[in-house]
């Protein structure tokens, strides 16, 4: 049984290996975008690829090796020795986005619970924990010594995962 797998290519190659695999007989699907692009002279839209050095692809296990041996093809999203399939629902809810033709952004993921730094702002340089609170984001900083904790509302654009 096929599945949608993200396959890793070579960098500025999305389009290259799409079409490779399109000659193979794989469903493949590359979402594009546009993107303003500043050169010395002018400024241009152009189209780039979401999610750059990374496509789709649905095949079966077994077209594994056919696909890897597509031009530009580096490897397949795995997990230990499994490839990772892409949920259709996430794959469906990508192809909403992009035909929606509004600007789109790369944006880091976070998860509740994961660690956070405030970027700018008076609270820039702050470290702490992200929760969610209905339509709020709060990073919470512990204050161990006196097994305490303090949350502050803060503005999605302001925090980043903490490296």
């Amino acid at each position: 049984m096929s599945a949608w797998f993200a396959v890793r290519v070579r960098p500025k190659h999305e389009r290259t290996a799409a079409y490779g695999l399109e000659r193979l007989g794989f469903e493949q699907y590359v979402p594009l975008h546009r993107v303003r692009r500043r050169w010395s002279d002018r400024i241009k839209e152009v189209e780039a690829a979401l999610f750059p050095g990374y496509i789709f692809a649905r095949f079966a296990g077994c077209e594994r090796l056919r696909v890897l041996s597509c031009p530009g093809v580096e490897s397949i999203v795995r997990c230990g020795k499994t490839d990772i399939p892409v949920d259709e629902a996430e794959l469906a809810a990508v192809r909403v986005l992009v035909a929606s033709g509004r600007p789109l952004l790369l944006w880091p993921r976070l998860r509740i619970g994961q660690l956070v730094g405030i970027n700018n702002g008076p609270l820039s340089g702050l470290r702490g924990v992200i929760v969610r609170d209905a339509e709020n984001w709060r990073v919470v900083v512990n204050v161990e010594a006196l097994d305490r904790s303090v949350a502050v509302e803060v503005d999605r654009n302001m925090i980043a995962p903490w490296q």
